[in-house]
């Protein structure tokens, strides 16, 4: 009877939340400060975005008709609905290593309902305010799955590159190699002189003027040159005529259960680097702030809408948002400018992107992926500690080896580990001298026979706490142990219940142990786990150490027997 009340104050927190995600008046009012800016930056983008849009549809394995419908639709609706002024979206390389499994096991339809699933996880996030915590991911695991993230992208473009159709392989490195093998019998230079003049072109064109787009130059210039010269080179291939009309064909129910985790994958790929694209925007402006839980919850209605259109999933893309920002924008209306430029291709020149040679297209991917990979940032982290060479190279390795959320998860779990022994080590059980007052040298030299004093540095929790009992444990030739417990930073219960055993195996060689300064929040563990309550009705615990140290003095100077509580005396 008493649950009814609280499901319409559930509902009216559920309905406040998603009020709460919606476009405010705040962004309208961004958006009309400079319109003229965010038109410019809006087709900047738009420009650059064209040639990755088609190339990673292509790698997706849904074609280059994906690629856009993903770039126009969630980068629309990301853009309306996110939480960052100047975030871009669609289809990125990141997200393609993901899908390509994916599309092996289950095909078009298999993961048009993973992006699907995907969009609904992200908007649970979202509204469990869960996007703050994306924060705490190590940079190494960053750092190492981002680099390789670039190496499985650079292997994916290897069959184009060379000119192979044929390819096959379980894992993208064997299809690479197969590729090779393939391309020694029977070479294509063409494709390959392609391939590195596009990527080239884009690298040596961003050092010299780095506001013009060369991968878009590049992709015209090779399709022009194809067209010109008879070399034999795959294509695109033609792309539907008009928009392609929303359709719910791919929905399946009954599909969820194998496609989850999958869609969890996509799901976590798409709120990290949504996330981590949103903060590299803020450091790039000044005075821009994203909302973490509004982009979540972007992201997953724009991951929503692009599978009814024939999209995959889709996310931020930090190098488009940092175009973005370096073309002048402001608001949420060069991102959606993007969009509908992007729209205005496909609906016009579908003709002409059918005829781009996917050689070109590799040539844009293999310079993305080299601009990918921060150098001097992964030595760095090489020559910090060798906790976080040891996270990157792992993180790195399985990346490349197995797969994306493998990679992230195994490089946070060592990553955890190698955390928790290093605050292991941080505690410390050290003995301490005692004040020695103003007392004579008689009664200082029996004070130091049957008192010892140790201090409690740090957390004792379950990674340090069995460590800790070990060394108590050693202590012998003493009548009176005062553990000082002022500085313990946190305990636990393993810890609380490790130092009660301790306590407890030197009481039982007759030792008296004083407790003093336990804070209340660890008094409130140690009550709850009946750890010490004999010390406490005792009155052997202490509020602070001057007055466990007096009373230690007074046992060890009169010869009382330890075992008499102090109210008995």
């Amino acid at each position: 009877m008493e649950a009814a009340p609280g499901r319409p104050a559930a509902t009216a927190l559920l309905r406040d939340r998603v009020l709460g995600m919606l476009p405010g008046r705040a962004d309208w009012a961004a958006v009309r400060r400079s319109p003229r800016r965010d038109l410019i930056a809006g087709l900047t983008v738009a420009v650059v975005a064209l040639p990755l849009a088609l190339a990673f549809g292509v790698t997706s394995g849904l074609g280059a008709e994906a690629g856009l419908v993903t770039a126009v639709v969630a980068g629309a609706v990301a853009a309306v609905f996110g939480g960052s002024n100047l975030q871009v979206s669609g289809p990125t390389g990141a997200m393609t290593v993901v899908l390509v499994p994916v599309v092996q096991r289950f095909g078009a339809t298999g993961v048009l309902m993973v992006g699907a699933l995907a969009g609904l996880i992200l908007v649970a996030l979202a509204l469990a305010r869960l996007g703050r915590y994306v924060r705490y991911l190590p940079t190494p695991v960053i750092e190492g799955f981002t680099a390789g993230i670039a190496v499985v992208i650079a292997l994916q473009q290897v069959p184009a590159a060379l000119g192979v159709t044929d390819a096959h392989g379980d894992k993208v490195w064997a299809v690479a190699a197969d590729a090779v093998a393939r391309f020694v019998v029977h070479p294509r230079p063409a494709a390959v002189v392609m391939a590195l003049g596009v990527a080239a072109l884009m690298l040596l064109g961003a050092r010299w003027r780095p506001g013009l787009p060369f991968s878009l130059v590049g992709v015209a210039a090779a399709t022009l040159l194809a067209e010109l010269v008879p070399v034999e080179l795959a294509r695109i291939g033609e792309l539907p005529q008009g928009w392609p009309a929303p359709s719910l064909d791919f929905l399946d129910l009954g599909a969820v259960g194998v496609l989850l985790p999958s869609a969890l994958a996509v799901a976590a790929l798409a709120a990290l680097e949504s996330l981590l694209s949103a903060t590299v925007a803020d450091g790039l402006t000044v005075g821009e702030r994203h909302d973490p839980d509004r982009e979540l919850f972007g992201q997953g209605l724009a991951n929503l809408a692009a599978p009814l259109f024939g999209g995959i999933p889709a996310t931020a893309a930090i190098a488009r948002t940092a175009v973005n920002v370096r073309a002048g924008a402001a608001s949420k209306l060069a991102a959606l400018t993007h969009a509908v430029a992007l729209a205005v291709i496909v609906l016009a020149a579908a003709p002409l992107v059918g005829r781009i040679p996917l050689a070109a297209l590799a040539g844009v991917l293999l310079a993305t992926t080299v601009r990918m990979v921060e150098a001097a940032s992964l030595r760095a982290l090489l020559r910090a500690t060798r906790g976080d060479a040891t996270v990157l190279v792992l993180t790195f390795g399985v990346t490349v080896i197995w797969d994306l959320v493998t990679a992230v998860a195994v490089g946070l779990a060592v990553a955890v580990v190698l955390a928790l022994r290093a605050v292991a080590r941080s505690a410390r059980l050290e003995q301490v001298p005692l004040d020695p007052g103003e007392h004579s040298a008689e009664e200082h030299a029996l004070l130091a026979e049957h008192i010892v004093a140790y201090r409690l540095d740090g957390p004792l929790f379950f990674a340090a706490a069995h460590t800790f009992l070990l060394e108590l444990a050693e202590v012998a030739d003493v009548r009176v142990v005062i553990l000082r417990m002022s500085r313990v930073s946190t305990i636990d219960a393993t810890g609380a219940q490790v130092l009660g055993d301790a306590i407890d195996r030197l009481r039982s060689r007759g030792i008296v142990v004083l407790v003093s300064g336990i804070t209340p929040g660890h008094d409130q563990v140690l009550s709850a786990l009946g750890v010490a309550d004999e010390l406490r009705r005792a009155g052997l615990i202490f509020p602070d150490t001057p007055a466990a140290i007096a009373y230690a003095r007074r046992l060890a100077l009169a010869g009382a027997d330890p075992a008499t509580p102090p109210s008995a005396r």
